[in-house]
């Protein structure tokens, strides 16, 4: 294990929350800070599985069945939407407050927000006013989001140097996995709660952000920054001339956007991301229309289960290869690979090969995790680490457009195949074969990927003035 070696400075005496008071103190393991910030990612990786609160919430009033005061899918679909829309605005407009504050503030912030949402939207439950779950959890829950996935992304990289892809991946595996806790406990919860009076949704969410609440204030009050200039025990970075895909200087968050390889990471975590998210988001009617008569909706349900698991590994198995085959090679695999399974997999359906249609579609999952943990590393490789967490946040503006376009494809190209005399089972040849070409297209954007210019990285005295 690597341990601090320099001394902390005047962190003693700085405010509880500054950054100065975080950085580590003689004896400190750097391996300490992951499980902080999966005391934050597991909690936030909540949002995947809010769908459990769906039809709970359209039964408000009826109880038992909906009546005709109670809330509609459709105005309840927009509570998640808007939280990931403030999480890329969060994460995106807050980068610059993240690097100056330090990851504790930021990250205390982050559970205000989203234990906070919750409240919020229980008192709109109890009241039954929607705008509040909007407020809730849409907003102020997003903006927690948004804070409380970029900010211990930063911390990790910094401290993991020599394996940021390991260290990144961990934590956003715990995002990709939180679902898988949140989803089981949510409904014991409302069973718990459910009474004659009661559909037990307002008082879930008040157990559940005073529970998140304490689990992200503990992962604030126990992380910490490296002092200035440390590295690992025996680690040297390499050499430009040895690995010219990893800068050993930093550029500012600002100038980071008027550089190219900023735009084409974009497009590659954007591309990477459309390819996966519109299917993940149909996989269990997919699956039952490609396979009809074959797939139950149980099984449906376990695919689905089963896709979220690849996901979540993805995360942490390619996020730690690409620390050995690199950012670049990483991504090359992901467009490559990724496009021969799409282009293969409606004749697996057409052929009735369920295992293989079912492999691939894991495969393309993991890479899609993979992607989301792989590109902090690949960020902190071009443009170093002293604006990292900025950089991601502007970043994941991608993710949030990919949210969009992705079952944007699915779902539009899917009804006007059908609306157009398309059997069913073979509505999603040309949808897959699109998300081929996608990411054939992403395959290129990473290709033109190269150093950063000379130009655009700081000199000794801006980075010593933060400037």
């Amino acid at each position: 294990m690597s341990s601090i070696t320099e001394p902390s400075g005047n962190s003693g005496s700085a405010p509880f929350f500054s950054k100065q008071a975080t950085v580590a103190k003689p004896g400190f393991s750097r391996w300490m800070v992951p499980p902080a910030a999966l005391a934050v990612h597991l909690c936030i990786g909540q949002a995947y599985a809010f769908s459990v609160f769906n039809g709970p919430l359209t039964k408000v009033i009826g109880i038992t069945q909906s009546s005709a005061d109670d809330w509609s899918l459709t105005s309840l679909g927009w509570i998640f939407s808007l939280a990931i829309v403030f999480l890329g605005l969060s994460a995106a407009f807050a980068g610059k407050w993240l690097e100056r504050v330090g990851p504790r503030r930021t990250m205390f912030t982050a559970a205000c927000c989203f234990g906070g949402g919750f409240l919020v939207s229980a008192l709109g439950v109890y009241l039954h006013q929607i705008v509040l779950l909007y407020l809730g959890y849409g907003v102020i829950g997003g903006i927690g989001l948004g804070l409380g996935y970029v900010s211990p992304v930063s911390t990790l990289i910094r401290w993991f140097p020599d394996r940021r892809g390991m260290a990144t991946g961990m934590a956003i595996m715990g995002f990709g996995g939180g679902a898988m806790i949140a989803a089981p406990l949510s409904v014991a919860l409302m069973n718990h709660f459910r009474s004659a009076t009661s559909i037990g949704v307002a008082e879930t969410f008040i157990v559940l952000g005073i529970a998140y609440f304490i689990s992200m204030t503990i992962g604030a009050l126990a992380i910490r920054v490296p002092p200035a200039d440390w590295k690992p025990a025996g680690w040297t970075p390499a050499a430009t001339g040895q690995n010219k895909m990893i800068s050993r200087n930093h550029v500012h968050i600002d100038q980071a956007l008027k550089t190219p390889q900023f735009y084409l990471i974009w497009l590659v975590l954007f591309l990477n991301v459309t390819a996966g998210i519109g299917i993940l988001g149909q996989a269990s009617v997919m699956i039952q229309e490609s396979f009809k008569n074959t797939v139950t909706a149980a099984a449906a349900a376990g695919f689905v289960g089963l896709l979220s698991l690849f996901n979540m590994g993805g995360r942490f198995v390619w996020a730690s290869a690409s620390d050995w085959i690199g950012r670049k090679n990483t991504y090359f695999i992901f467009f490559a690979l990724g496009a021969v399974l799409y282009y293969l997999v409606p004749g697996f359906a057409a052929s009735g090969q369920m295992a293989l249609f079912v492999l691939a579609y894991c495969v393309i999952l993991t890479m899609y995790g993979g992607g989301f943990a792989t590109v902090p590393a690949y960020l902190a490789d071009m443009f170093g680490t002293a604006f990292v967490g900025g950089i991601h946040g502007r970043l994941l503006t991608a993710w949030a457009a990919a949210g969009v376009a992705g079952p944007v494809l699915v779902n539009y190209i899917r009804a006007y195949e059908v609306a157009h005399g398309v059997a069913k089972a073979d509505a999603y040849t040309m949808t897959v074969h699109i998300m081929a070409v996608l990411l054939v297209v992403g395959f290129v954007c990473n290709l033109l990927v190269k150093r950063v210019d000379d130009k655009h990285h700081m000199t000794d005295t801006q980075l010593a003035k933060g400037a």
